[in-house]
């Protein structure tokens, strides 16, 4: 995903993925738009070896929780979150 030169990302699929990468810097992000504020997404990285999806999925909620939060989020909802040692 292209983010502006100012290293703002451009939209909220790269604010997504940018915190994801933030918190799990060796991750592989794909996020898939479903409109209105809803995402899917997959996350590989050897950090969650040895992790249980839960822990996983904490790791990656935790990284996005400020995009979640308040009423004028950008994020409303993920609809599915995929999580992989790579």
């Amino acid at each position: 995903m292209e983010n502006s030169t100012d290293g703002e990302p451009r939209s909220t699929a790269d604010a997504l993925q940018q915190a994801i990468l933030k918190a799990v810097p060796d991750a592989k992000v794909e996020v898939v738009a479903s409109g209105g504020g809803h995402f899917s997404l997959h996350v590989r990285s050897p950090a969650f070896r040895d992790r249980s999806t839960l822990e996983r999925h904490r790791m990656v909620y935790t990284a996005i929780a400020p995009l979640m939060a308040g009423e004028t989020a950008p994020v409303h909802a993920i609809d599915t979150l995929k999580t992989a040692v790579e």
